[in-house]
């Protein structure tokens, strides 16, 4: 599972909508296309993903799908997200080290 894990944070978009969620919070599909300029076809086969690797778990709510952060996930599927989400904020930094 691990490898799931890997593999989804490894675009873009996923890891941009893990970014978002890392506020702990529920965020509805709408807003995180809005946020990441997905089209909502796109943005829900991304969040699939995201949910198979076990990092989500929705909810749906009327027409729209809320998501956060699955409140079980695995400790070391945790350190691979806060590792994988620590890297993209140092990221600005590196550039501008550069």
């Amino acid at each position: 599972m691990p490898l799931a894990v890997l593999s989804a944070l490894s675009e873009p978009t996923r890891l941009g909508a893990m970014q978002i969620l890392s506020d702990k919070g529920e965020h509805c599909v709408c807003e995180l296309m809005a946020r990441l300029d997905a089209t909502q076809s796109r943005m829900s086969r991304h969040m699939q993903i995201l949910k198979h690797a076990g990092l989500v778990v929705d909810r749906r709510d009327a027409q729209w799908v809320r998501y956060r952060i699955n409140p079980a996930l695995a400790a070391h599927h945790q350190t691979i997200l806060d590792a994988a989400l620590a890297a993209v904020a140092a990221e600005p930094l590196q550039r501008k080290v550069a």
